[in-house]
């Protein structure tokens, strides 16, 4: 069985290591497979130096360097892709600075207007936690994420569903019962013909378990919605990190296969 590992950061964006260092780190853990998922289309109230993100001047440069990585390691197959961040009004940009990507995974980090809102997983700045408390934060991520699953964007992949784990540990437990939110979860993205996908990322984060977590994960499976997996990867040495224990838990919960794309934009059902 193959290791793909479906979502990957540079420091186009917000990681920290270059296509090649990647690409490297792929090779040297037995990823076969590795999709580029930089940052793009954030609106300046969100990232107004650009450091979180491709800029769209930068588009040039960034297909380049991931087009030289490429040819250097043809060994690891690599896909070039985008993480578009969900906000009200983003579909014209997202459409335009992600033409060409061979995979578009769709995420929402950001609740309210384009220019009044706030991170929701900035570890550096908890106001909205703070002033919304973490019920209402739910609700609000929920309805954002349920609007995104719904637009008419082409997101081959809905990423890292229940975000707002990150801080449960934290201080910032919801008292609510998450069930029928994430059934709502489930049923607009069944009804919307997405996939989901296992994220390892929620490990490396003190959350204790994977994105989603495995009550919704078990919902997303008894619903026939299909999942990728990826490592949120943001440093080389993340590349690929428990991919291959992330299959055995999918495995666990029901899932016999993952979803894995293609060069030609097509997807195939790897089995576990």
């Amino acid at each position: 069985m193959k290791v793909v590992d479906c979502h990957t950061h540079t420091c186009f964006s917000d990681g920290t290591g270059t296509f090649e260092e990647n690409a490297r780190a792929a090779e040297a853990v037995g990823c076969s497979l590795l999709v580029c998922t930089d940052h793009l289309t954030l609106p300046s109230s969100m990232d107004p130096a650009g450091e979180a993100q491709v800029v769209e001047g930068d588009l040039p440069a960034h297909r380049a360097a991931f087009e030289e990585a490429r040819a250097a390691h043809p060994g690891v197959e690599m896909l070039y892709g985008f993480e578009a961040d969900w906000y009200p009004g983003c579909e014209d940009d997202v459409r335009r600075w992600s033409d060409g990507a061979q995979v578009l995974l769709g995420s929402v980090h950001w609740l309210g207007e384009k220019d009044d809102g706030a991170w929701i997983d900035d570890v550096s700045d908890l106001t909205i936690w703070l002033k919304l408390g973490p019920d209402e934060v739910w609700r609000r991520y929920v309805a954002a994420w349920c609007a995104a699953c719904e637009s008419p964007l082409a997101f081959d992949v809905m990423a890292h569903p229940d975000l707002p784990a990150r801080f449960s540990h934290e201080g910032f437990a919801p008292s609510i019962d998450l069930a029928p939110l994430w059934d709502e979860m489930v049923a607009c993205a069944r009804d919307t013909g997405r996939r989901v996908e296992l994220s390892t990322a929620a490990l490396r984060k003190g959350v204790g378990d994977y994105y989603p977590s495995c009550g919704l994960l078990e919902r997303f499976f008894a619903a026939g919605v299909p999942i990728t997996v990826g490592s949120d990867a943001h440093r080389p040495q993340d590349v690929a990190y428990d991919i291959e224990a992330a299959y055995g838990h999918a495995w666990d919960v029901g899932y016999r296969a993952v979803e894995v794309p293609r060069a030609d934009g097509g997807w195939a059902s790897m089995p576990l």
